[in-house]
C-alpha cells in the first residue's frame, strides 16, 4: 500500500555506521584525527584532488578557517551570491569584512559570473562562487578573473560533493573549497564538514588554524619535540565517532549518488508534460556540468501562490519546502553587506523555487504521487 506521508528528507544509513563508531569507541579513540579521520581525509582528498583536506564540525568551520586563511580583515569585500545560506556571508563577517552580493543567474541559480568584476575594487579579497544543488558555477571564467584581480577563490561546495566542471571536481577547483556533512545533504555525519585545499601553500597554517592554532599535528607526526602556540585559531575539529559515522558513508558515495540520480531523473521524467505546459519549470543542469542530485526544485510561475501551494502538498501529505530568504535584503545583510545594483533574479526565484522530497529510499510510486499531486496544487490556481 502506498506510503502517502512523504518526508522531505529521511537520512541515508549504510548500515556500517554504527560498526565503525563502537570500533572507534573499543580503540578508546574519541577525540579527532583518528584512524577514521585519516580514512576521511584521505578519501576527500581523492574525492575533491586537492592537495590536503581536513574534517571540520561543519561546513561553516570550514568556511571560517577560510576567511582565517586568507587574512580576510576588517574593510575587506567578499563578492557571493545572496541567494545562499547565511553561513557564506557569516565566514567573512565574523573577520569584519563585508560581503558584496551579486545576482545569479536564471538558469542554474548561481552567482551570474558576468556581474563579479563590476563588483571588484580596491577591498576585494575573494569570490565566493556557490555551487547550487550540486550544480558547478563557470569556473573557468572565475578563475580568470581571480587571477587577473589577484584575488582568492573560496568554493562554497556545501551541496556539491561528487559533482562537476568540465570533469573537475567541484570543491577542488578555487584555492580553498569546503564540504557539509549536514544530515540534508547526499552524504552525511548528522554535522560535520570538510576543508579542501587546492592551493598547497594553506596547509600547513589550515593545520595550525585547526587545531587553536597550535602545530599539534606537527608534533604528533614527529616533526617537533612540543607543540606551541603559534597563530589564531579555534577547535575546528569534530570527535572520531563523527568521523566513524562519516566512513561508512564516503565509503558508499558513489552508489548514494547514483541511487539519487535514478531519483532526480525520475522526477525530471515525470514533470516534463508540465514543464512543456508552462506550468512550472523544471532545474536546467549545463553541458559542462556533471551534478550530483543534491535536489529537486521546481520554480513555480509568477501566478502562482508558493505558500498556498507548500500549503495544499502538505495537506496532502507532502512536506515540500522552500529555500533561502535572500541574504541581500535581510536585516543582518542590510547592516553587514552591500549589493551591486539590483538583483531581479534573486528576489524572483527565491520567491517561486520549491523543494520536493528527496531521499534514498523514496519510491517510484511515492514519486508519482508527488508529481500528481504537484498538478493538483498547480491546477487549483490556474
Amino acid at each position: 500500500m502506498l506510503d502517502k506521508n512523504i518526508p522531505f528528507n529521511k537520512p541515508f544509513l549504510t548500515g556500517l555506521e554504527s560498526q565503525y563508531i563502537q570500533e572507534s569507541g573499543l580503540n578508546r579513540q574519541l577525540a579527532g584525527d583518528g584512524k577514521f579521520t585519516k580514512l576521511c581525509h584521505s578519501q576527500l582528498e581523492s574525492i575533491a584532488n586537492v592537495s590536503k583536506a581536513l574534517l571540520t564540525h561543519s561546513c561553516t568551520a570550514a568556511l571560517e578557517m577560510s576567511a582565517l586563511l586568507l587574512d580576510v580583515q576588517k574593510g575587506d569585500e567578499v563578492i557571493m551570491p545572496s541567494y545562499t545560506f547565511v553561513s557564506t556571508a557569516n565566514a567573512f563577517v565574523l573577520r569584519g569584512a563585508k560581503p558584496v552580493f551579486i545576482d545569479v543567474r536564471e538558469d542554474t541559480l548561481n552567482l551570474d559570473e558576468n556581474l563579479i568584476e563590476a563588483a571588484i575594487t580596491k577591498k576585494t579579497k575573494a569570490i565566493v562562487p556557490v555551487h547550487y544543488a550540486g550544480v558547478g558555477c563557470e569556473m573557468d571564467y572565475i578563475c580568470t578573473l581571480a587571477s587577473e584581480h589577484g584575488v582568492g577563490i573560496v568554493e562554497d561546495a556545501a551541496q556539491a560533493i561528487l559533482a562537476t566542471y568540465k570533469g573537475r571536481p567541484l570543491g577542488g577547483i578555487g584555492d580553498i573549497g569546503a564540504f557539509s556533512f549536514h544530515e540534508t545533504k547526499n552524504v552525511i555525519s548528522g554535522e560535520g564538514g570538510a576543508l579542501l585545499l587546492g592551493n598547497k601553500k594553506y596547509s600547513e597554517r589550515a593545520e595550525i588554524i585547526r587545531e587553536k592554532g597550535t602545530d599539534r599535528s606537527r608534533f604528533f607526526r614527529g616533526q617537533v619535540d612540543k607543540y606551541t602556540w603559534q597563530d589564531q585559531g579555534s577547535s575546528f575539529l569534530p570527535g572520531e565517532l563523527i568521523a566513524a559515522f562519516l566512513w561508512a558513508q564516503l565509503e558508499q558515495a558513489e552508489q548514494i549518488t547514483a541511487e539519487r540520480l535514478k531519483i532526480w531523473n525520475t522526477y525530471h521524467q515525470l514533470l516534463d508534460r508540465l514543464a512543456q505546459k508552462e506550468w512550472l519549470r523544471r532545474p536546467i543542469i549545463p553541458k559542462e556540468c556533471t551534478h550530483n542530485a543534491h535536489m529537486y526544485y521546481i520554480l513555480l510561475p509568477e501566478s502562482i501562490s508558493r505558500d498556498r501551494f507548500i500549503s495544499d502538498l502538505n495537506e496532502n501529505g507532502i512536506n515540500a519546502v522552500f529555500h533561502y530568504i535572500p541574504l541581500h535584503n535581510s536585516p543582518a545583510g542590510l547592516k553587514f553587506g552591500r549589493s551591486v545594483e539590483c538583483l531581479p533574479v534573486t528576489e524572483s526565484i527565491s520567491g517561486r523555487l520549491v523543494r520536493l522530497p528527496m531521499w534514498v529510499g523514496i519510491t517510484n510510486e511515492q514519486q508519482q504521487y508527488v508529481c500528481e499531486q504537484v498538478e493538483m496544487a498547480l491546477s487549483r490556481q490556474m
